[in-house]
Protein backbone atom coordinates (compact mmCIF):
# COMPACT_ATOMS: atom_id res chain seq x y z
CA UNK A 1 0.00 0.00 0.00
CA UNK A 2 2.81 2.47 1.17
CA UNK A 3 4.59 2.26 -2.58
CA UNK A 4 1.49 3.60 -4.11
CA UNK A 5 0.81 7.40 -4.05
CA UNK A 6 -2.42 8.90 -1.34
CA UNK A 7 -5.63 10.34 -2.89
CA UNK A 8 -4.05 13.45 -0.59
CA UNK A 9 -0.62 13.48 -2.43
CA UNK A 10 -2.28 12.84 -6.01
CA UNK A 11 -5.28 15.06 -5.46
CA UNK A 12 -4.30 17.86 -2.74
CA UNK A 13 -0.60 18.00 -2.26
CA UNK A 14 -0.85 21.37 -1.31
CA UNK A 15 -3.82 21.16 0.85
CA UNK A 16 -2.91 22.69 4.74
CA UNK A 17 -5.90 20.79 6.07
CA UNK A 18 -5.31 19.88 9.83
CA UNK A 19 -6.69 16.12 9.39
CA UNK A 20 -5.34 15.36 5.77
CA UNK A 21 -3.34 18.02 4.47
CA UNK A 22 0.25 17.30 3.28
CA UNK A 23 1.45 20.78 4.13
CA UNK A 24 0.04 21.19 7.31
CA UNK A 25 3.32 20.70 9.82
CA UNK A 26 1.33 20.37 12.67
CA UNK A 27 -1.23 18.11 10.95
CA UNK A 28 -2.64 14.18 11.27
CA UNK A 29 -1.46 13.98 7.48
CA UNK A 30 -3.63 11.21 6.93
CA UNK A 31 -2.92 9.30 3.84
CA UNK A 32 -6.40 7.42 2.27
CA UNK A 33 -6.07 4.67 -0.63
CA UNK A 34 -7.72 2.76 -2.55
CA UNK A 35 -8.78 -0.46 -0.84
CA UNK A 36 -11.75 -3.08 -2.03
CA UNK A 37 -14.88 -0.87 -3.14
CA UNK A 38 -13.82 1.84 -0.17
CA UNK A 39 -10.58 3.29 0.78
CA UNK A 40 -8.53 2.43 3.76
CA UNK A 41 -5.84 4.65 6.03
CA UNK A 42 -3.62 4.07 8.69
CA UNK A 43 -2.85 5.96 11.53
CA UNK A 44 -0.47 5.63 14.08
CA UNK A 45 -1.30 7.73 17.17
CA UNK A 46 1.03 9.68 19.27
CA UNK A 47 1.15 10.31 22.79
CA UNK A 48 -0.56 13.97 22.17
CA UNK A 49 -3.37 12.47 20.85
CA UNK A 50 -4.52 11.00 24.20
CA UNK A 51 -7.52 11.82 25.79
CA UNK A 52 -5.98 10.41 29.43
CA UNK A 53 -3.24 7.74 29.50
CA UNK A 54 -3.01 5.28 26.66
CA UNK A 55 -6.32 6.34 25.02
CA UNK A 56 -7.10 8.02 21.89
CA UNK A 57 -8.74 11.27 22.28
CA UNK A 58 -12.38 10.81 20.71
CA UNK A 59 -12.09 14.66 18.35
CA UNK A 60 -8.64 12.91 16.86
CA UNK A 61 -11.27 10.00 16.14
CA UNK A 62 -13.69 12.20 14.50
CA UNK A 63 -11.05 14.04 12.59
CA UNK A 64 -9.85 10.74 11.27
CA UNK A 65 -13.42 9.49 9.99
CA UNK A 66 -14.45 13.51 9.28
CA UNK A 67 -11.38 13.67 6.72
CA UNK A 68 -10.83 9.95 5.47
CA UNK A 69 -14.71 10.01 4.95
CA UNK A 70 -14.52 13.29 2.92
CA UNK A 71 -12.24 11.33 0.60
CA UNK A 72 -14.36 8.28 0.02
CA UNK A 73 -17.10 10.38 -0.58
CA UNK A 74 -14.99 12.11 -3.53
CA UNK A 75 -13.38 9.29 -4.96
CA UNK A 76 -16.99 7.79 -5.00
CA UNK A 77 -18.35 11.04 -6.76
CA UNK A 78 -15.69 11.52 -9.21
CA UNK A 79 -15.63 8.19 -10.14
CA UNK A 80 -19.64 7.49 -10.55
CA UNK A 81 -19.58 10.30 -12.40
CA UNK A 82 -16.75 10.34 -14.65
CA UNK A 83 -16.00 13.31 -14.32
CA UNK A 84 -12.87 15.32 -15.43
CA UNK A 85 -11.57 16.98 -12.54
CA UNK A 86 -11.40 15.62 -8.87
CA UNK A 87 -14.44 17.44 -6.57
CA UNK A 88 -13.38 19.12 -3.28
CA UNK A 89 -15.96 18.08 -0.93
CA UNK A 90 -17.44 19.03 2.90
CA UNK A 91 -19.27 17.57 5.36
CA UNK A 92 -22.97 18.50 5.19
CA UNK A 93 -23.38 15.48 8.27
CA UNK A 94 -21.47 12.90 10.57
CA UNK A 95 -22.14 10.88 13.28
CA UNK A 96 -19.58 8.77 15.33
CA UNK A 97 -19.73 6.23 17.49
CA UNK A 98 -17.15 5.49 20.40
CA UNK A 99 -17.75 1.82 21.00
CA UNK A 100 -14.75 1.55 23.07
CA UNK A 101 -11.69 3.12 24.30
CA UNK A 102 -9.19 3.37 21.65
CA UNK A 103 -5.67 2.26 22.54
CA UNK A 104 -2.85 4.60 21.49
CA UNK A 105 0.24 2.05 21.30
CA UNK A 106 -0.97 0.70 18.30
CA UNK A 107 -1.55 0.81 14.85
CA UNK A 108 -5.11 2.51 13.80
CA UNK A 109 -6.90 1.08 10.69
CA UNK A 110 -9.72 2.59 9.24
CA UNK A 111 -11.59 1.54 6.58
CA UNK A 112 -14.66 3.49 4.37
CA UNK A 113 -17.09 2.24 1.37
CA UNK A 114 -19.92 4.47 0.03
CA UNK A 115 -23.70 3.61 0.85
CA UNK A 116 -24.97 5.65 -1.81
CA UNK A 117 -23.84 8.42 -4.32
CA UNK A 118 -25.35 11.20 -6.87
CA UNK A 119 -23.65 13.86 -8.86
CA UNK A 120 -22.61 15.74 -5.44
CA UNK A 121 -23.33 14.32 -2.55
CA UNK A 122 -21.96 10.59 -1.18
CA UNK A 123 -23.18 8.93 2.56
CA UNK A 124 -20.22 6.71 3.71
CA UNK A 125 -20.12 4.47 6.36
CA UNK A 126 -16.37 4.13 8.50
CA UNK A 127 -14.95 1.34 11.08
CA UNK A 128 -12.13 2.34 12.75
CA UNK A 129 -9.93 -1.46 14.15
CA UNK A 130 -6.70 -1.65 16.49
CA UNK A 131 -5.67 -4.84 16.59
CA UNK A 132 -8.29 -6.42 14.24
CA UNK A 133 -10.95 -5.64 16.73
CA UNK A 134 -13.51 -2.72 15.80
CA UNK A 135 -13.43 0.38 18.67
CA UNK A 136 -15.57 2.50 16.17
CA UNK A 137 -17.52 3.67 13.17
CA UNK A 138 -19.45 6.56 11.92
CA UNK A 139 -21.20 7.66 9.14
CA UNK A 140 -21.26 10.55 7.07
CA UNK A 141 -22.71 13.02 4.46
CA UNK A 142 -20.37 14.79 2.29
CA UNK A 143 -21.22 17.02 -0.48
CA UNK A 144 -19.21 18.61 -3.47
CA UNK A 145 -18.92 22.14 -3.16
CA UNK A 146 -19.09 24.80 -6.34
CA UNK A 147 -17.39 28.19 -7.39
CA UNK A 148 -17.28 30.44 -4.44
CA UNK A 149 -17.34 27.95 -1.42
CA UNK A 150 -13.71 27.97 0.27
CA UNK A 151 -13.24 25.02 -0.41
CA UNK A 152 -14.04 24.71 -4.00
CA UNK A 153 -10.58 23.37 -5.92
CA UNK A 154 -8.51 24.36 -2.59
CA UNK A 155 -5.46 22.82 -4.22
Amino acid sequence: MNDKKSLQDIHAPKSICFGCGPMNENGLKIKSYKYKNGLKMNFHPKKEHQAFPGVLNGGIIGTLFDCHGNWTAAMSIFESNNQKQFPATVTAFFEVQLLKPTPVNTKIEIFSQTVTSSKNKAKVELELFSNNDIYAKSIGVFVSVKEGHPAFYRW
